[in-house]
């Protein structure tokens, strides 16, 4: 019997439909893709997997060597699981206002951790990664400007997403971070048809929500062609927050703020229009966000 690697469990989530949140006298299906079931519980398993392994595949890297990346949370998680799977060091930069629960689990894959001040943010983390890199102290895989990222979600989101619609999802909806994940399934889906219509969320105004990002443009990611989002919904933390609230007591589907925000969106295009199939992507599981208080 052939027995599955742990990369084979990467994809594949399920696609289950939303049953008590949506208004359905409009004839619309909201349907959340539950990328906590990922080995390492969230979407961000997929671009991990796909830039270690591209990168080992053209001999860029070898086990035993070091990478380094700057990451929020999810990233660092992923990356962590698969370094340790394939036999890599890992160093994983990040604000240090960051929920504990990430970094233990960062620290359990064997990954060491390098905090910047809550002020420098992401930003700071990033410049410090190239820095890094520059010292000569290993090599950054680079998620913001890496096109292993978004082929992860155009070989396999895009593809699974189609394949569970029987191709009949209208809008595909998906928080905006790194912008890898909607930049992939946009380009898959646009292939197999260019109706469908593409949605981003991002935080409003100065609203800080865990794996969403509002970019300045000099830290715009490289990765991000804005012509493949058709429209982006901005959303205010409370909102994100309540309704991955609601998703957990409502629904049971236990998710992080990030993913409250893409549902809340979900939401407000199930009300503005008739007869459509939504696809929105519900991206880890809520509980590496307890300590911060959020299912408070």
């Amino acid at each position: 019997m052939n027995y599955p690697t742990l990369e084979q469990c990467v994809g594949n989530t399920p696609l289950v439909r939303l049953q008590r949140l949506v208004d359905d006298e409009r004839g619309n299906t909201v349907l959340a893709k539950l990328e906590g079931d990922n080995p390492a519980g969230s979407v961000k398993d997929r671009p991990a997997y796909s830039m270690i392994r591209y990168a080992a595949e053209r001999g860029d890297i070898r086990p035993g060597d070091t990478l380094i990346e700057a990451t929020s949370g999810n990233t660092g998680i992923a990356l962590a699981m698969v370094a340790a799977m394939q036999g890599f060091r890992l160093r994983l930069i990040m604000p240090e206002n960051m929920s504990e629960e990430r970094r233990a689990v960062m620290r359990a894959f064997g990954a060491e951790i390098v905090s910047v001040s809550e002020s420098e943010g992401m930003e700071g983390a990033r410049d410090l990664a190239d820095a890094m890199a520059e010292r000569g102290e290993g090599m950054v895989l680079n998620q913001f400007a890496n096109p292993d990222n978004p082929r992860a979600h155009y070989e396999g989101t895009g593809p699974e997403i189609w394949r569970d619609t029987d191709g009949a999802i209208t809008h595909f909806v998906a928080s905006m971070g790194t912008t890898g994940t909607i930049m992939g399934v946009s380009r898959f889906l646009k292939e197999k048809n260019s109706g469908v219509r593409i949605v981003g969320v991002q935080p409003a105004g100065e609203s800080r929500i865990p794996g969403i990002r509002r970019w300045p443009q000099e830290y715009l990611p490289r990765i991000f062609e804005p012509e493949r989002v058709d429209e982006v919904i901005d959303v205010e933390a409370t909102d994100a927050e309540n309704t991955m609230r609601d998703l957990a007591a409502r629904e049971g589907i236990f998710a992080g703020p990030s993913s409250g925000g893409a549902v809340w969106a979900a939401l407000q295009l199930a009300r503005q229009t008739e007869n459509a199939v939504i696809a929105v992507i519900v991206c880890d599981r809520g509980d590496r966000y307890l300590s911060t208080g959020v299912y408070a």
